[in-house]
């Protein structure tokens, strides 16, 4: 039986607990790279350098006036509550930050493309992020959305594979409810360093392991290389701004000490991280999304295999609505967060049958695809490759 997800407005969703599916007889009908394209006019990707100026000095504004509290409060055992609030509330508005950054990296930030990246560079390097080299994968990304083989970020092992093969033998043995606290844990606290330093979750015609720090040996192995030899100087100038943060942290530890510095810079981060790992999860990964091999992968059908989701005014507001106009993003990264809305009603109207959007509360959304998404396989000749999701273990027969 072949599943396609029909998006349709908040009403047609009236169990949040369960995804938006409806079941056909025939996989849906794509439109071609040019046709999607030509949904979204030419004035959407008009760059507005005061609203981008604007979006800029909110989240750094609020970033630095949140990082400023914590140098405030005392490093004692009975404030872990305020530092608890303090992590949390300073990581998610500095997602703003690495938001406006990714903008910078699709060129949509401002016409002066050697002030975009000063700016993106900037921005990354003070979140510890590889500017640069993270703009090369992020784009294999964007070229290669949903496609099993040349995917980067997010791609599912499939079920006979070496890598599916351990997950669904650990996703079986923990059960659903176990698997799905590990899934988040390890994807929200771990996910990301663990992609930038060794490519975890990167497509498998990239080799693994890859890294955002190193080209060479023994990141050098794969069909297509994620970091050909065009991007080393883009890759050293990166590590040289992580260098110089690096530094600027130990500088601030010997000033100060280094449990304030971990507690001040690091508690955000985890924060930080988290929230970029969960917007791309939760973008690209349900158990009604389907993952494509070479044979049946295009370019339109890879990019509207993403979903927008409700995190409401506030998140919207300081993220610059990146959950919320995805799918419009994937069409064309090239369209401003400002533009996005507009884009994203035109995808709508053109298509409502291909563009998403899940109605699920975010948490609840979150724990379906941590304890539902374990391993893929293919339901028909043709057809997408869907996430089975782990079973209880059951005790052997005697």
């Amino acid at each position: 039986m072949i599943r396609s997800i029909s998006v349709q407005p908040l009403s047609l969703a009236p169990n949040p607990d369960r995804p938006l599916e409806t079941v056909s007889s025939q996989q849906p009908v794509y439109p071609s790279k040019a046709e999607l394209l030509a949904c979204l006019p030419p004035e959407l990707l008009r760059i507005d350098t005061t609203k981008a100026w604007g979006s800029l000095a909110f989240s750094l504004g609020l970033s630095l006036l949140a990082y400023a509290v914590g140098t405030q409060l005392p490093l004692q055992l009975n404030a872990a509550p305020l530092w608890l609030l303090y992590a949390l509330v300073t990581g998610t508005v500095a997602g703003g930050c690495w938001v406006i950054a990714h903008e910078c990296g699709h060129q949509a930030f401002h016409p002066n493309r050697r002030l975009e990246a000063a700016v993106g560079f900037v921005l990354h390097s003070l979140l510890l992020v590889p500017y640069f080299s993270w703009q090369r994968s992020h784009a294999v990304h964007h070229a290669n959305c949903n496609h099993l083989e040349g995917g980067e970020t997010h791609v599912p092992p499939r079920v006979g594979s070496a890598d599916g093969q351990v997950v669904q033998r650990l996703a079986t043995g923990l059960g659903p409810m176990v698997y799905g606290v590990f899934s988040m844990v390890s994807h929200l606290l771990l996910g990301w360093p663990l992609y930038l330093l060794f490519g975890v979750s990167g497509g498998e015609e990239h080799g693994a392991p890859t890294s955002h720090f190193w080209h060479g040996a023994p990141f050098r192995n794969g069909r297509r290389l994620l970091f050909p030899d065009s991007s080393r100087r883009g890759m050293l100038h990166s590590n040289l701004g992580l260098v110089l943060m690096l530094l600027a942290l130990a500088l601030a530890a010997h000033h100060t000490s280094l449990a304030r510095v971990l507690a001040i810079y690091g508690l955000p981060y985890l924060v930080i991280n988290a929230w970029l790992v969960g917007y791309t999860w939760l973008q690209h990964t349900d158990t009604t999304i389907p993952h494509f091999a070479t044979a049946d992968w295009t370019w339109a059908k890879g990019a509207l295999q993403t979903v927008d989701r409700p995190y409401g005014p506030l998140l919207n507001l300081l993220h610059h609505g990146i959950g919320s106009t995805h799918v419009c993003h994937h069409v064309n990264p090239r369209i401003p967060h400002y533009n996005a809305w507009r884009g994203t009603a035109l995808l709508s109207r053109h298509y409502p049958e291909l563009v998403r959007f899940d109605p699920t509360p975010i948490h609840r959304a979150l724990w379906r695809i941590a304890s539902g998404c374990a391993v893929v396989s293919q339901e028909g000749s043709g057809a997408g490759f869907y996430y089975q999701a782990p079973v209880a273990a059951t005790e052997p027969s005697p």
